[in-house]
């Protein structure tokens, strides 16, 4: 999730299981579309993390496409975060490295 003072809110919904080649955007958008996918994480119990550069990269992926390459470092750092969030059940936030992973422009 996303939010810039002068835009419209923006969300990116990722899937991703063991076994997947990458993770697959299956929801993107801004404003109420935005709104209705964070609400809807919120009530599935699936975490949401704010990342606005990560978010702006998301965005530009076609929904029901595997993220790029680009992309493959910062997504598996978040994921690896949220992993730990999860295990340890603590709600800490991440260390400076980890809450703001450092995502490549994707490449065409």
């Amino acid at each position: 999730m996303a939010t810039h003072p002068d835009s419209l809110q923006h969300a990116v919904a990722l899937r991703y299981a063991s076994g997947d080649a990458a993770p697959v955007v299956v929801a993107r958008g801004q404003g109420m579309v935005a709104d209705e996918i964070i609400r809807r994480a919120h009530e599935a119990g699936i975490f949401v993390h704010e990342s606005p550069q990560l978010v702006a990269l998301l965005m530009q992926v076609n929904l029901d496409a595997r993220i790029p390459p680009a992309l493959y470092v910062a997504v598996a750092e978040l994921l690896a975060w949220i992993y730990r969030v999860e295990t340890a059940g603590s709600t800490a936030p991440p260390t400076t490295a980890d809450a703001e992973p450092q995502a490549a422009e994707p490449t065409e």
